[in-house]
């Protein structure tokens, strides 16, 4: 057989197909088989010129133990074919990790758990050895909730879920948090489909909060409120709880859906507000314990479970724009009666101040009608003046009721606040808690005096009154009638009965002159005289008594003649 000698062009092909399995060879993983060892190393043949000798570490043995033995075939990772010793540079754990990043990834995109240790930690969470290649744990993604202490977790294969990948940066990020709320979620719809509503089940409170507590009944929490906790008022969970303590409780409601569970402990006792109207008849009188004070009122416990409110309106007779709490105080025991019960709504209407004496009608009975009271004028109003009586009351005096003569707010001007007065018991309303009182009663009414002629003068219809007067106007005149504590006004038209004598300069102050009274109206309290309708009757009685113009005799004559009789009889 003769052997041809190579050409230039076998040459050139030989090299193409050794460079291109070298481009091919390098940085991919390849089988070999191991021929050897030498030492701590494994000598692998991959089908190069020469072998690569990977340290039996990364195999996790030595020379003759199982899981590596001279023949076996392996997966290496070819980082180089030929380094500068001549000899070719194999990675058993590169070749590992590559069979990771393939498994993870296919993992990854199909929303797989894998399995991993936890070995380190570092900034920000931990490393995971996800068999071979090392992922990140974020610490927020270790547990559902933090974790103060993650030894029991280390080094002890678990599943993750993988968050992200970039195989090019090397990067992996995975979770436990995500498959502990998985099984969790798992395990809660297990649980909620297991519960029914009023069934009573054990649970431990995991945690408490202002308006209740988180019990945990195997896997999922329930909710336990304050309001449920216990008939009578639970101003805080922790006064009856404690985390960690065991309870029994009863499931009131569960939504399917939400998973939301609420639960109850009052309601594996006996309801209190059962044959209630019986307990508790109205007005009866109860003593109980001030449990919470609002701007509306306060709340009374008559027994554990049973409250009642004492609205502010029915705290105190007499104390009506105060808050609550400047009245009674929270722990204060106090008598109170029932004034409603409704047991539908579970209410009932207590009221305090109908255990003391009502002041209104002690006033009454201590100072009947007519009596005379002192006082400090508290205020001044439009509609009158109001007098500081005992037991924080107060009385009314109407403007009507300040003077008998002259109008109330002209009077109301002569009283200043702080000023003690007197006035007379004229009316109590213990129901509408009013009293009435009069200050012009303390003296005598001025038209029954000029009507029984109390002053010497008795006033009434067509008597003839003397008067002094005490203005001159235009219009008339103002007098007093003598004798009496009465003013009238003389108007213009009723001077004088000739219309030329209808002139009001003819008269001065002070000068006393004679009417007759053509008005005396004591409920409108209104007084009128006339100096012309004096002359008129006068005229008429003269001509009754001395004859008619007709006789013969003028009518000065006849007047004359009746004056001087008059003057005679004064």
């Amino acid at each position: 057989m003769s052997l041809s000698t190579p050409t230039r062009e076998d040459f050139a092909a030989l090299l193409e197909a050794s460079l291109n399995q070298t481009e091919m060879a390098e940085g991919s993983v390849v089988k070999g088989t191991v021929v050897g060892f030498e030492k701590d190393l494994a000598v692998i043949d991959v089908g190069l010129k020469v072998e690569g000798r990977i340290p039996l570490k990364e195999f996790g043995g030595r020379p003759g133990d199982e899981n590596i033995a001279i023949g076996d075939e392996v997966e290496v990772y070819l980082e180089r074919v030929e380094n500068a010793l001549g000899e070719a540079v194999l990675s058993r754990e590169k070749a590992r990790r590559e069979e990771s990043w393939v498994r993870l990834e296919k993992a990854f995109d199909a929303t797989e758990k894998v399995t991993g240790k936890i070995f380190n930690q570092v900034k920000g969470g931990f490393t995971v050895d996800l068999d071979g290649a090392v992922a990140f744990l974020p610490r927020s993604q270790v547990d559902i909730r933090p974790v103060r202490d993650v030894t029991p977790l280390m080094n002890t294969p678990q599943p993750f879920q993988i968050l992200k990948m970039d195989k090019r940066r090397g990067n992996i990020v995975v979770s436990r948090r995500v498959v502990l709320e998985e099984t969790r979620a798992e395990q809660r719809h297990e649980i909620v489909q297991s519960l029914e509503e009023g069934q009573i089940i054990e649970g431990v409170v995991k945690n408490i909060t202002d308006y209740g507590a988180f019990v945990d009944l195997g896997g999922i929490d329930g909710l336990l409120h304050v309001t449920d906790m216990a008939w009578r008022r639970v101003n805080h969970p922790t006064e009856i709880l404690s985390i960690g303590q065991s309870v029994k409780v009863q499931v009131i409601r569960v939504n399917q859906d939400t998973h939301r569970i609420s639960l109850g402990m009052k309601q594996l006792q006996s309801d209190p507000w059962e044959g209630i109207e019986a307990k508790y008849p109205i007005d009866a009188v109860f003593s109980g314990k001030v449990t919470n004070i609002t701007d509306y009122g306060a709340f009374v416990e008559l027994e554990p479970g049973i409250e009642g409110l004492i609205h502010v309106s029915e705290m105190s007779w007499t104390k009506k724009n105060v808050h609550p709490g400047k009245i009674v105080a929270t722990t204060q025991e106090v008598t109170v009666m029932i004034l409603e019960v409704d047991a539908s709504k579970r209410r009932i209407s207590l009221g305090l101040k109908q255990v003391m004496d009502n002041p209104w009608e002690a006033f009454l009975e201590t100072h009947p009608l007519g009596s005379t009271v002192e006082g400090e004028v508290k205020n001044k109003t439009e509609f009158g003046l109001f007098i500081g009586l005992d037991n924080d009351i107060d009385g009314m005096v109407h403007l009507s009721d300040l003077d008998w003569n002259r109008p109330g707010e002209e009077v109301m001007e002569e009283y200043n606040k702080g000023e003690m007065v007197k006035a007379v018991v004229l009316e109590v309303d213990p129901e509408k808690e009013r009293i009435s009182l009069g200050i012009k009663q303390m003296g005598s009414d001025p038209f029954n005096d000029a009507a029984e002629g109390a002053g010497g003068a008795e006033v009434r219809k067509n008597a003839i009154v003397s008067c002094k007067i005490t203005g001159v106007k235009d219009a008339g005149l103002d007098v007093e009638i003598i004798g009496t504590e009465l003013t009238a006004f003389i108007r213009r038209s009723d001077l004088a009965r000739d219309r030329n004598d209808q002139r009001p300069e003819r008269f001065s102050v002070g000068d006393t002159v004679d009417a007759r009274v053509t008005q005396f109206d004591r409920k409108a309290r209104r007084v009128s005289v006339s100096i012309k309708a004096l002359e008129i009757a006068e005229e008429k009685e003269a001509v009754e008594q001395y004859g008619s113009t007709d006789s013969g005799a003028s009518l000065g004559d006849i007047l004359g003649a009746a004056l001087r009789a008059r003057n005679d009889s004064d």
